[in-house]
C-alpha cells in the first residue's frame, strides 16, 4: 500500500476514534416541529422499542430525540425491558431494536461477535411479524452488525461486520455518507416519497455504519454510494494497512420487505435517527447535523409505512 493510503487509514482511526460510546452525548437542544401529526397526541399505534439487550440507543438513552419525534406524531411510545415472547409485543404495532449487544460485551470489542438475541427470541419474532407486525432492525458498524446478524439473517438479510465510508480520502472529516435521489443511491420508495410533496425525500445522511447483502426480494432505500468501500477490521477502530476490505458500491445500508401479514426495515446504520454531540467538539450527529436535515421527516415516513400509513411498495 502506498504510504499515503497508511497515513488515511490512521487518520481513519483517529477520526472514527471520535466516536466511542464515551463520546456520544444526546443533543437536549434538537427539536424538530411535527407540521402534520399523524395522529392526534397518544391515539397513534404503540411503537416498542427495544431496552433488552444491551442496546446501544433506547427510547429513555441515545434514542430520546426518535422516540420524542414518534411521540409528536401522535404516536405511543413504550420500552421492552425483557427477553422477547410472544407477549412482549402484546399491544404494539411496530417494534425497533436498534444496535443489540449481547451481556458482557467489551468496551473495546473485537471478533467473534455474539449475539444478542436468543434463538427463542428470533423465532417469536418472526412469528409476530407474520400475524401483521412491524419491525425495524437498526445494526451499524462491526461488531453491531456481527451482534444483531443471526435476528437480520431470519429474514433473508445477512449483514456484513464493517465500517463502510463513501470515500475514505475524502470524508474522514465528517464521517457521514450522503445520500440522493439524483444519483441513485437514495431509492425511489413509499418511504422516500411520503403522503405529500412536503414529505418528499431528497437526501439522507448516515455516519458511518456497514452494509449488507440479501438472498430474498426488497425493496431499496439506501444503497452506497459509487466508490464506497468497506473494511473488515478484528477489533473495532483498529485500522491498519493490512485491513481487508472491499468495494461497496450500491450495496444496501437499508432496505425493506413484506413478510406474512407484516413488514420489515433494515437498516444498517443507527445515527442517522439520532441527534447526538459526539467527539471532544462535541460535533452534531444524527438528525441535527448540518447535513441531514431530512433525517428526522425520513424517520417520520419510516414510521408512517411501518404503521400502513403508507403502501408496501
Amino acid at each position: 500500500m502506498r504510504l499515503g493510503c497508511h497515513v488515511r487509514l490512521i487518520a481513519l482511526a483517529v477520526s472514527v476514534g471520535r466516536l466511542l460510546p464515551a463520546q456520544q452525548v444526546v443533543d437536549t437542544t434538537f427539536a424538530y416541529r411535527v407540521e402534520r401529526p399523524a395522529y392526534a397526541a397518544g391515539t397513534g399505534p404503540v411503537v416498542l422499542i427495544d431496552a433488552a439487550h444491551v442496546n446501544f440507543h433506547t427510547a429513555d438513552g441515545r434514542y430520546r430525540p426518535f422516540a420524542d419525534l414518534a411521540r409528536a406524531d401522535g404516536y405511543i411510545v413504550r420500552s421492552l425491558t425483557g427477553p422477547i415472547s410472544a407477549s412482549s409485543f402484546a399491544g404494539a404495532r411496530v417494534f425497533v431494536t436498534a444496535n443489540a449487544r449481547a451481556p458482557g460485551t467489551s468496551a473495546e470489542p473485537e471478533l467473534p461477535a455474539v449475539s444478542a438475541f436468543a434463538a427463542d427470541e428470533i423465532v417469536a419474532t418472526r412469528r409476530w411479524v407474520e400475524g401483521g407486525g412491524s419491525l425495524v432492525i437498526i445494526a451499524d458498524h462491526m461488531p453491531i452488525a456481527g451482534t444483531m446478524e443471526t435476528l437480520a439473517a431470519a429474514f433473508g438479510i445477512y449483514l456484513i461486520d464493517s465500517f463502510v465510508y463513501a470515500n475514505p480520502a475524502d470524508t474522514l472529516g465528517t464521517q457521514s455518507l450522503v445520500f440522493r435521489r439524483s444519483d441513485g443511491s437514495l431509492g425511489r420508495h413509499p418511504i422516500t416519497s411520503g403522503r405529500s410533496v412536503r414529505e418528499r425525500i431528497d437526501s439522507i445522511a448516515t455516519f458511518t455504519g456497514a452494509v449488507f447483502r440479501n438472498d430474498v426480494a426488497v425493496d431499496t432505500v439506501l444503497a452506497m454510494p459509487v466508490g464506497s468501500v468497506a473494511y473488515l477490521p478484528v477489533k473495532a477502530w483498529a485500522f491498519t494497512d493490512q485491513t481487508p476490505r472491499f468495494r461497496a458500491s450500491r450495496m444496501l445500508q437499508a432496505a425493506t420487505l413484506p413478510l406474512g401479514a407484516g413488514r420489515v426495515a433494515v437498516f444498517a446504520e443507527a445515527g442517522m435517527f439520532t441527534a447526538q454531540r459526539a467527539g471532544p467538539a462535541r460535533l452534531p450527529m444524527g438528525m441535527n447535523a448540518p447535513q441531514a436535515a431530512q433525517n428526522a421527516q425520513f424517520a417520520l415516513n419510516m414510521l408512517h409505512w411501518l404503521s400502513g400509513l403508507l403502501p408496501v411498495r
